[in-house]
């Protein structure tokens, strides 16, 4: 084993550099309190809590054209996930804003996903959390990924998950301690299909691995989830806002959260799955048997559609950078 001082520290480091790290542009720590644009330097200190103990919280949004969709209500449930945990920003909601617009012109890139992560910071291997002297900020802008719709025109292949909801309220903001998430997406990728979905203790359907689902019923009603299991996703929120409007032209009966049971899963015309990266995905199988009789479904290709066109054509819904 070697050992490595200061003075060789970025030759050996250079040496670690792989293929993946081109997907990431540009990284703001409130450590260097500045933005670094190399892979290499994108480092978290091994005693920030968020390291050894999960202790933080993040929120993430995407970037088309020059402009971050959604950004405000990702800031703001940012701002109220770590309130949640006895964290709070020195510079709060404006300040996150600015540093994020700034990361966002050092990477210079038209299409980009942007994580922001709020952490207890540096400061002790234990576990209290006053160790840490003060909160430390991680702004990372990476390669945007691609609507699911247009990798997956026939549809997801869904199938139920096997690991428990997350108990109480640590299912309903968004924070660092995202194993039982992790072990939902490997059971969908061991199982060969794209999305598991939980439900909590009563029977009742919860939520993907990082997706929010819903179903469109027979009687033409969009039902999602009640939120005392669920995360409440910044998408999710927009997409019932667009599903509104069908529902005034008639397309749809009602848009709502409710009590959604397998067997209204089963029974539905559409299964939909709704995320910052995928849009709105449309359903095609549920535990191998085929949901609705086409797909997409009217529903689920419209809201789909309207998400895209409120993502590059709302004004009021992006910020420039």
């Amino acid at each position: 084993m070697k050992l490595i001082d200061n003075a060789h520290y970025l030759e050996v480091l250079a040496t670690t550099r792989q293929s993946f790290h081109e997907r990431y542009y540009a990284m703001y720590s409130s450590i260097l309190d500045g933005v670094v644009l190399d892979p290499l330097l994108m480092q978290v200190p091994v005693d920030d809590h968020l390291v050894h103990r999960g202790d933080g919280v993040f929120d993430t949004f995407k970037c088309v054209a020059r402009g971050a969709y959604n950004l405000e209500p990702h800031l703001k449930r940012l701002v109220r996930s770590a309130g949640e945990i006895g964290l709070v920003w020195p510079g709060g909601l404006e300040d996150l804003r600015s540093k994020t617009v700034e990361t966002l012109k050092c990477a210079d890139k038209d299409a980009c996903s942007v994580r922001v992560i709020l952490a207890r910071g540096p400061g002790g291997l234990g576990v209290s959390p006053y160790e840490s002297p003060r909160p430390s900020l991680y702004i990372v802008v990476y390669a945007a990924g691609t609507p699911f719709m247009k990798m997956h025109p026939e549809g997801a292949r869904v199938k139920r998950s096997a690991i428990p909801v997350k108990a109480g309220n640590f299912a309903t903001f968004k924070h660092c301690n995202y194993l039982s998430n992790v072990l939902m997406k490997r059971e969908a990728v061991d199982a060969d299909v794209d999305f598991v979905v939980s439900y909590d203790s009563q029977g009742f359907l919860a939520e993907g691995a990082t997706e929010n689902v819903g179903i469109v019923t027979q009687e033409r009603e969009l039902l999602l989830p009640t939120m005392e299991h669920v995360l409440e996703g910044t998408t999710m929120v927009r997409v019932m806002e667009l599903a509104r409007g069908l529902v005034a032209e008639g397309l749809l009966k009602r848009v709502a959260f409710a009590d959604i049971t397998e067997a209204m899963v089963v029974s539905a015309t559409e299964m939909l799955v709704i995320g910052t990266t995928l849009n709105v995905a449309s359903t095609a199988s549920y535990e191998g048997h085929r949901v609705g009789v086409e797909c997409p479904g009217p529903i689920g290709k419209r809201l789909d559609a309207l998400l895209e066109q409120d993502i590059l054509g709302n004004q009021a819904m992006r910020t420039g950078y």
